[in-house]
């Protein structure tokens, strides 16, 4: 039954509150950053959410602060890089909750260790990238598809970035993020064909492209671009980001974790029963195809 609101109408709140009720959706790196914001709406849709993280503490943090609000939450500690790590996770998931109905494969990284210090890649870059943002999410649906598979129900969706789109060419950044744009659009390519594989199973596959986002990861994007570009020395890192921003935005303004997490809800929800293989751009309208 839907809620009135006496000067709006129907309660949209509490309309999207419904939108995932009884479902269970597991998520990978959401210890911090989007991963963090994608769980807090999919638990505000009505879902239970769990939080895989290598970092168990940051996923256990999370949770409870999901959980404060009355929301379900659980954390468990998840290497994407390592597949008996992820089945584990997943079977963890299931014992806690029964089933897991979404899959939001999002943990990913953008270079190696001292990624703030160059302006080109380095073998150390290509390996951790591939690792992580690609085999890392091979190992995620691998861990997950037989469950859903078995259930003949599911929704995967992958967070890709809008720098696995059209190239732009080196510019500021030089040549050190081409290790991690790689690995984003193999992530695009690797939705196409996992829905192609699960699609008989009623499973959903898509991808959701972020653009900017004022995280940890693009703190360290501005940090290195501060160092390595001396005509951008005397602005901070998040002035350096506002002004990206400003430059490239249609809408002139960043995108949020939780903007991200909207997204995933939507292709999460059965609103999206009809939406496969796809890849959305979140991106302000940083790039339009």
């Amino acid at each position: 039954m839907l809620t009135m609101n006496a000067e709006n109408g129907p309660d949209v709140e509490h309309i999207m509150g419904q939108q995932l009720a009884g479902k269970t959706a597991f998520i990978t790196g959401a210890g911090r950053g989007i991963g963090v914001g994608i769980a807090e709406v999919l638990a505000e849709r009505g879902a239970a959410v769990v939080l895989s993280d290598i970092d168990q503490r940051s996923a256990h943090l999370a949770a409870t602060r999901i959980n404060k609000v009355g929301r379900k939450a659980f954390a468990t500690c998840g290497d994407v890089t390592n597949i008996g790590s992820m089945s584990a996770a997943v079977k963890a998931a299931i014992k806690f909750t029964g089933q897991i109905d979404i899959c939001v494969a999002n943990a990913g990284v953008i270079g190696a260790r001292d990624y703030l210090e160059r302006t080109t890649y380095t073998d150390a870059d290509w390996e951790m990238t591939h690792n992580v943002n690609v085999r890392g999410m091979v190992n995620t649906a691998d861990a997950i598809s037989p469950h859903m598979k078995s259930r003949r129900y599911g929704k995967i969706v992958n967070i890709a970035s809008h720098g696995g789109r059209k190239p732009r060419g080196p510019g500021k950044f030089g040549d050190a993020l081409i290790p991690y744009q790689v690995s984003k659009a193999a992530t695009i390519q690797w939705t196409h064909l996992l829905a192609t594989m699960l699609g008989p199973y009623n499973v959903n596959v898509n991808a959701v492209c972020p653009g900017m986002l004022w995280t940890s990861m693009w703190q360290k994007i501005a940090i290195n671009l501060k160092k390595t570009n001396p005509e951008l020395s005397a602005m901070s890192p998040r002035e350096i980001f506002d002004q990206i921003i400003q430059d490239r935005m249609l809408l002139q303004r960043e995108q949020t974790p939780k903007d991200v997490g909207r997204a995933v809800a939507f292709l999460a929800s059965e609103d999206a029963s009809e939406i496969t293989g796809q890849a959305l751009n979140v991106n302000g309208g940083a790039l339009v195809d």
